[in-house]
């Protein structure tokens, strides 16, 4: 008896009535979707809601016309359903970030404004040089010196450009391996712009640098080797970083490395022999705790 009420006419009627009923509302949904969907593609593709020109500001080096020409490829085409890139709303910020700085080393930073509605700002900020990395390996003759390839870095030791030859002693310059940057695959590639000369402790080194500067040195190069030493050369006459060597360890405390190198200087014999014998000094080592060990030709 049940059953039969459960399936009299009436009751599957209204059992119909109400899957029509859902089934309008999910048409009807659907059609108010699609209509808010083309009204915005509608809207989108308002000319005064589009980028019609692009400015770079802020470049003093890097090529205005070739940024801007990157830009544009990124803006060119349309997202899905036809809405134009150019739109004020939705143009790809982070991807015309991404691809200016993997294009244009020497970028710092990048940021976006829109201008009277139709300008896209490019505002960019460039990396400074502050020192150059030459090689892996010191020159061995002043051919090869001359003939060595140099990379500018700025303050944090990024690789972002390669440097034109300057004679003399223009540029503080680093010598040893880079941090590579990696792939996906987390494999080493050969790029050496982008990538980053001793990122953990090159703080560290440039402080100390100054340091000996405060102490009337002048150091010119600094040459890490094979991660484990650390020299540091003075000026001298040659053009080649072959002069009076400072010799650290690369895990030393650099405070007490300056420390112990100050304290010898001002201790006799040392302190008048590098006085009047700097141009013969063959180097400093401060690898053994507090004894420093140098020597003369």
């Amino acid at each position: 008896m049940k059953r039969d009420i459960l399936n009299s006419p009436r009751l599957l009627e209204l059992k119909r009535e109400k899957r029509r009923i859902f089934l309008n509302k999910i048409l009807l949904l659907g059609f108010g979707l699609l209509m808010v969907l083309v009204g915005l593609v509608y809207i989108s593709r308002i000319d005064k809601l589009n980028i019609s020109e692009i400015e770079i500001v802020g470049n003093n080096i890097t090529d205005t016309q070739i940024i801007k020409e990157s830009v544009k490829k990124e803006i060119i085409e349309n997202y899905f359903l036809g809405i134009p890139k150019t739109n004020i709303f939705f143009y790809p910020q982070n991807s015309i970030k991404n691809k200016l700085q993997d294009k244009f080393k020497r970028l710092k930073d990048i940021s976006f404004s829109i201008k009277n509605n139709k300008i896209l700002e490019v505002s960019l900020t460039e990396r400074v040089a502050k020192y150059t990395w030459c090689r892996t390996n010191l020159p061995q003759t002043q051919t090869d010196n001359d003939n060595q390839k140099c990379y500018f870095l700025d303050e944090s030791g990024y690789i972002f450009d390669e440097a034109p030859y300057f004679s003399g002693e223009v540029y503080f310059k680093f010598y040893g391996l880079i941090h590579t940057v990696t792939t996906e695959e987390n494999l080493p590639t050969q790029t050496t712009l982008g990538s980053y000369f001793s990122q953990v402790n090159f703080e560290k080194l440039i402080s100390l640098k100054e340091t000996l500067e405060t102490m009337k040195l002048k150091p010119v190069a600094l040459y890490v080797i094979d991660n484990e030493n650390i020299k540091i050369y003075l000026s001298n006459k040659s053009l080649l970083p072959t002069g009076p060597e400072i010799i650290f360890k690369i895990d030393s405390n650099f405070q007490k490395v300056a420390e112990n190198l100050q304290t010898a200087l001002t201790t006799e014999p040392l302190k008048s022999d590098f006085k009047n014998k700097y141009s013969s000094l063959l180097y400093i080592d401060l690898r053994f705790g507090n004894k420093v060990y140098y020597k003369f030709q």
